[in-house]
Order: C-alpha cells, then structure tokens, then sequence
C-alpha cells in the first residue's frame, strides 16, 4: 500500500488489547507507515498507539458491574466518539467490547455515515441474543470473526464477514526444558499432582470464585495430600487474588502479573486446571491441560443471562469442538462439591478431553498463518 492508512482503533479489555496488538503487527508489517489513534493497553501501545485515556476504565462485565458507573461510561463513550470524527481516520476497527464499541460505533456513523467500521469479535448471537446482529449491522460494515461457524450468522444479518482465526493458535508453547525448570524453581515434584487456578481477570469474578474454588480446591487436596496449586495473576487483580488465596490449600505459588514465560510453563506442566469460563479454555486446550469450568455472576445478571441463554454448553472448548468434553458449573451449579467431583475424576481420567482440545485447535487454525496477520490482510481489504 502506496498511501499508509491512518486507523482509530478502539480496545475495552487486556483480551482486545492482545488481538489489537497482533492486527496492529500485522499491519505495520503489511504497510509501513500506518498511523493509530484510539484506545488500548500495554500491547497495543507498544505497537504505536497513544491511549485516549487508561483502557482499564472500561474493563467491566455484566448488568451490575456496568450499572454503577454508567455515567461515567457514557461521557467517555461521547468523547470518544468525539475523538473517532475528529481524527479524520481512514476507519474505525472496534475490538471486542460491544456494550462500549458499538455505541462509539453507532454515534460516530450519524455524523460519518460513509466512515468504514469494522468489527474484530463477532458477537456471540449463536449463544444469546441473536438479534444483536442484526442491531449491529446499522454501525457496523465488516465483521472480523474468531470461530469458523460464526461468518454465516454475520452475513445473514448484512455485514461482511472473515473469519480470521483465533490468536491463542499462534501463543507459543512451554519446551520440555522451561516445564523441568519451572518444576525445579518451585521444588515441584515431578509426581505431585500440579493442579492450575484461573479465578478470572476481572474484580466482580475474582471475589465471586475465589472462595468457591478454594473450597472446591480443599477437597481435592484433602484426596491428594501432596497436590500443588498455582495461580497466575492479572493485572489490577493480582493483590485482591493473594489476599483471597491465602487460605487456600496446597502451598498455592502466585505468579506475578507479567510473567508469561512462568505462566506458559505453568500450563505446561499441570495435570489439570479450574478455571473461570472464558477464552483461558482455550489457553489450556493449546497446552493440551485438561480443565474443569466453573463461573459465577452477580444475581441479576445470572437471571437475566440465564434467560437468554441458547446454548447448553457456555465453554469455548465444548462449542468449538462440538462435544460435552469440559465439565462445566455454571451460575446455581458452580459448588464446591461439584466442582471438586470434576476436578478428581478428571486427575483420573485426563486422557477423556484430549481429542476435543485437539479438534478444537486445528479449527481455529493451529498450524496455519497468524492470525492476526490474517485479520490485518481482512482490514486493509476494507479500507481498500
């Protein structure tokens, strides 16, 4: 591309920030001299973006996460779009977020009606909700997709759609030597049974989970007396889950924010892992660890989700794959008692979710090209 476009490029949480990363890498690589404006984090910065404001202001999920701060959502919501017209970008790619980008989206296309928008996330309308597609369509031009069954959903409703793979394809893996020296840094026997905990990234799941994890994860311990837990952390989370671990059995090792060599041979090593529902799934099916899902929300967004729900199934390993594989306790079933039924049978039996993390892998394009380059190549289509 003679003409490096200048893009507005908007991320809400350290997910998008990491696709936001990888399709701005790909785009300094496929034409040089790009320009960026928006909003994103660490990842995205790095890669030669200057933040509207700190993305972790818009790191909320749910009903009663969101409700409280709705003003102040709703002024950077305004200034933002402010921001996207003013900047006279050649396109405005929205990452993730819906319940922020698509506002942004939708007051920037009534002043800029002929600004192309694009979309990296489809929404999950096979799950609930389906009519958000089509709501979607009036702001949105072309949809970026993760999982290959979501591109019909989106071209039905009027919006271009790609489907561009999912990025945890590209995350490299532990070797043999990094999972020998994590084991030996933490005095981790190569027989003890390792056991993952993933309480989430967000304030509202950690305080939630925590206290059922660590009862779940009490029981199993009680089983396996030389079990080892460890737990990484995230970002502004990190103090609240070492506080809410201490009591937790089995010496749990905290891994600080950051440290992502440690963190990938943690996932290496493990014999299985209890993790919060979300896209760590499959973070765990790329390392091939067998998992237990567990997850809770506050009340009123658990009744009103609970509704809506079309699928049976909410683990992305389970819906990729097309199979039951993942145990999963959701909302009223997410218990100790259950969970830790899970998590023993699976040490038992590990070898029952293999299959289902090696299909889910291949078709989300493991071993293909990155997918971000592929989502950068399906922008500057766009953009044209």
């Amino acid at each position: 591309m003679n003409n490096a476009p200048h893009l507005y490029v908007i991320a809400g949480e350290p997910s998008g920030d990491r696709l936001g990363g990888a399709l701005m890498r790909g785009i300094n690589e496929m034409a040089p001299g790009t320009r960026w404006s928006g909003i994103g984090g660490a990842e995205m910065t790095a890669r030669g973006l200057l933040s509207l404001f700190p993305m972790e202001e818009l790191s909320v999920m749910g009903l009663a996460e969101v409700l409280p701060r709705y003003r102040q959502l709703m002024r950077r919501i305004n200034e933002t779009a402010r921001a996207v017209i003013d900047s006279g970008a050649d396109a405005l790619v929205t990452i993730d977020s819906p319940d922020f980008c698509l506002r942004v989206a939708r007051r920037v296309k009534a002043v800029k009606p002929d600004l192309k928008v694009i979309h990296y996330v489809a929404p999950t309308v096979w799950a609930w909700r389906p009519g958000r597609a089509r709501k979607m369509a009036d702001c949105v031009d072309h949809v970026l997709a993760l999982f290959p069954f979501e591109p019909p959903f989106m071209e039905a409703a009027g919006m271009g759609c790609d489907f561009v793979g999912h990025p945890v394809v590209a995350e490299p893996q532990a070797t043999a030597e990094e999972v020998a020296a994590f084991r030996a840094t933490h005095g981790l026997s190569s027989d003890a049974p390792l056991i993952l905990a993933l309480p989430g990234s967000r304030m509202g799941e950690v305080g939630r989970l925590c206290p059922i994890f660590g009862a779940a994860l009490t029981r199993v311990v009680a089983r396996h007396p030389d079990a080892r837990i460890v737990v990484p952390t995230v970002g502004a989370v990190a103090q609240t889950v070492a506080e809410l671990t201490r009591t937790w059995p089995g010496a749990p090792i905290l891994l600080e924010p950051g440290a992502t060599e440690a963190k990938r041979a943690a996932f290496a090593a493990a014999d299985m892992a209890l993790a919060a529902s979300g896209t760590v799934s499959l973070e765990l099916a790329a390392a091939r660890t067998p998992m237990v899902i567990g997850y809770d929300m506050a009340w009123l967004s658990r009744q009103i989700i609970g509704r809506l729900l079309k699928v049976n199934t909410v683990t992305l390993v389970n819906l990729v794959s097309d199979t039951r594989a993942v145990p999963e306790f959701i909302g009223d079933a997410c218990r100790p008692e259950a969970l830790a039924d899970a998590l023993l049978s699976t040490l038992s039996h590990p070898e029952t979710q293999l299959d289902a993390m090696r299909l889910t892998m291949e078709r989300l394009g493991e071993g293909g090209e990155r997918p971000g380059h592929r989502a950068a190549r399906a922008v500057l289509d766009v953009v044209g």
